[in-house]
């Protein structure tokens, strides 16, 4: 939570892994990130993006190319409009929701895959993608998670807890980044499995969001096991 560039650095060396996440940006956060990202970079500490919107704004697009240009990331997690903004100089973002055109399908899956795994090579990066079939790639290797629910869509910042589960599961296993990144995506599918199956008739996303973090809560390495949905394609 810390985001003054006052005590950034500070705070980035009590922690062990940090993530960017850039949903409320403004000129003085992108210098804490700045900062902070270069400190968790000089302790050789992983470092997480989450570029939110991406591509909505000129302003937005130009400070998450100015911290990609200045950190070294070991994973960016977003949507696929959010990735082809960066890397691919289009974008169909709406917001901070991948457009349409966007959305990974069986029928597009192999496309967006060797999409994914060529910028995983050119920019030595984990790719981690969410869309109806999550997609994640390294510059070797290509695997898909398919658990989850639509309704997770309609739930503000579950891609941010998202986001934050990637972090602490990459910063527990940084000898092991993709299974990692793997992992934490089952791991926040499931829950929201989990959390719409004990959703009450007249209970709403307000009352699932509490539903997800709840099932995070109670969620063993059982569950994951038996629940877990992921393949390797490349």
């Amino acid at each position: 939570m810390a985001d003054s560039a006052e005590e950034t650095e500070e705070i980035t060396a009590l922690c062990d892994g940090l993530l960017l996440n850039t949903g409320v940006l403004n000129a003085k956060k992108l210098e804490a990130m700045l900062k902070s990202g270069i400190k968790a970079n000089s302790l050789q500490h992983p470092v997480i993006l989450d570029p939110v919107g991406a591509g909505a704004s000129e302003f937005r697009t130009k400070s998450i190319q100015k911290l990609l240009n200045n950190i070294e990331f070991d994973v960016i997690r977003g949507n696929l409009s959010e990735i082809k903004a960066l890397f691919c100089h289009e974008s169909h973002t709406h917001g901070v929701d991948a457009g349409n055109s966007d959305n990974i399908t069986p029928e597009n899956l192999l496309a967006v895959a060797e999409l994914l795994k060529s910028i995983a090579i050119q920019q030595n990066i984990i790719l981690a993608v969410t869309g109806q079939i999550d997609i994640i790639a390294d510059k070797n290797q290509v695997y898909c998670v398919s658990n989850g629910n639509p309704m997770m869509r309609l739930v503000t910042g579950s891609g941010c807890q998202l986001s934050a589960l990637t972090t602490a599961f990459v910063t527990a296993n940084p000898d092991n980044i993709l299974q990692a990144v793997v992992t934490a995506f089952c791991t926040m599918g499931i829950c929201g499995e989990i959390a719409f199956a004990n959703l009450q008739t007249h209970e709403g996303n307000a009352s699932y969001r509490n539903k997800i973090i709840d099932a995070v809560f109670h969620l063993d390495s059982e569950l994951l096991e038996e629940h877990a949905k992921f393949y390797k394609i490349q």
